[in-house]
């Protein structure tokens, strides 16, 4: 069984092999498409919390946050999938 630190290491790319240029700038390619998409839902929602607190809804504002931290964290754990793949090719 391995440890908590290695799987760490093996998750962050510090496993058995170093990675070259080219899955370096795949996960960078990676790291770049899913930022934007982050981005993008940001925007998205934050204005719809916007919108919800002029019109006095929280219950609306809320619902848009929590919609909000399930997106960015599901996008994430893509890119982070991505990443795994390439790191152990």
């Amino acid at each position: 069984m391995k440890s908590s630190y290695e799987l760490a290491m093996e998750r962050m790319g510090g496993g058995d092999k170093p990675l070259n240029e080219e899955q370096k700038a795949k996960i960078a390619e990676i790291d770049s498409k899913y930022k934007a998409k982050i981005a993008e839902r940001k925007i998205f929602l934050e204005k719809s919390v916007q919108d919800a607190l002029a019109k006095g809804s929280h219950e609306e504002a809320e619902e848009a946050r929590r919609i909000l931290a399930q997106e960015v964290s599901k996008l994430e754990e893509k890119a982070e999938s991505e990443k795994d793949k390439i790191r152990n090719n």
